[in-house]
């Protein structure tokens, strides 16, 4: 008795290992693991046992025992994150399109308990619960905001199943947008605005590098006449500095000239010199007659060059002379003499040049 009894614990525990170790259907009664008293619970999974049809308690990864008969495994739940396919769905946007969008939703169990007891199958109510989301939130979105905004749509999808789905124990822990098909007339459309985009684009940039260009040359101009009238200013300005400092050179060297001249005349035969130096000059003048103009004023007598030495001699020598006080009245009645003699000389001299 002992031997068979013995026989029939190890084909128990034999048969509840190997149902342990294999995959156990989720839904399906008939594919539930049976009670064989002693159960290894595989890790990631929770089986919710009932006892005489009422919840009693969650297995826990590992060994497990429960009592024959009043025990029983009503769901197993898997723990690991769940990846389902949202099969395809049409959807209108806000502009009137239809679309055909189908995508893929990742989730897992948090609560065994409400996950077997908040609904009938989660599963397919989550994957209900997706589209439905999905179309009401593609009809607040336009065509073009659909395929910018995929992030934000996802984002609002998982945030709308979750606060559904809270009470079945499920969390949805993101959802992806796999494709997106359009209407063929509306895909012309699209490629059509793109290509006046594209053309758009280069337009604008075209514009945009000969409005560079001609800043760029403007630019040029500017600094060129900038730097044309610096340089002219410089120019003027060392032209007007070379100028003056010629100027001064001429001024220094014609004051040093008469500093000499100065005291070559006060030197002995001073005024022979100067006499012969007058008389050097009327002779180059009076060879230059007649070379620049047709009018000559002659003096009466152009050929006395010692009278015109001499005049100039007394004229150097009334400039050197210093002025006498009490003879301003012998000065003035003599200046007139001499304007009188100089105005009848005129006369007689502008005559002989009518004559000639």
């Amino acid at each position: 008795m002992l031997a068979r009894a013995a026989r029939g614990t190890g084909a128990l525990l034999l048969r509840g290992s190997v149902q342990a170790s294999g995959r156990a259907p989720r839904r399906s009664s008939s594919g539930l693991p049976r009670n064989t008293v002693v159960l290894f619970v595989p890790q990631q999974e929770a089986w919710v046992v009932e006892r005489m049809g009422r919840f009693h308690r969650i297995l826990e990864p590992g060994l497990n025992i429960l009592i024959p008969v009043l025990d029983r495994i009503r769901y197993v739940q898997s723990l690991k994150e769940i990846v389902i396919n949202v099969p395809e769905q049409s959807a209108v946007t806000l502009d009137n399109v239809t679309l055909q969008i189908d995508g893929v939703l990742y989730l897992r169990i948090m609560d065994p308990y409400k996950a077997s007891y908040g609904v009938e199958d989660p599963e397919y109510a989550v994957t209900q619960l997706a589209q439905t989301t999905m179309r009401s939130e593609l009809g607040k979105l336009s065509l073009d905001k659909v395929f910018r905004e995929r992030e934000s749509l996802n984002a609002s999808i998982v945030d709308a199943i979750n606060q559904a789905a809270d009470c079945w124990g499920i969390r949805c822990l993101r959802y992806e947008i796999k494709d997106i098909h359009v209407p063929p007339r509306v895909k012309e459309s699209m490629q059509m605005q793109v290509e006046a985009e594209r053309r758009k684009r280069a337009t604008v940039l075209e514009s945009e590098g000969t409005r560079e260009s001609a800043i760029n040359v403007a630019e040029g101009k500017k600094q060129a006449q900038i730097l044309a009238s610096e340089a002219e200013k410089a120019e003027q300005i060392n032209q007007a500095a070379g100028e003056a400092s010629a100027v001064l050179a001429k001024a220094k060297a014609k004051a040093e000239a008469i500093r000499i001249l100065a005291a070559a005349l006060t030197q002995h035969n001073g005024d022979a010199a100067a006499s012969l130096t007058v008389a050097e000059q009327y002779v180059s003048a009076f060879s230059k007659l007649a070379k620049d103009s047709n009018t000559i004023l002659l003096p009466s007598n152009p050929g006395d060059v010692t009278s015109m030495v001499a005049q100039a001699m007394g004229v150097y020598g009334a400039l050197t002379k210093a002025p006498v006080p009490g003879a301003q009245d012998s000065v003035s009645s003599r200046s007139s003499r001499d304007v009188q003699g100089t105005d009848a000389s005129l006369d007689e001299e502008l005559g002989q040049v009518k004559l000639s």
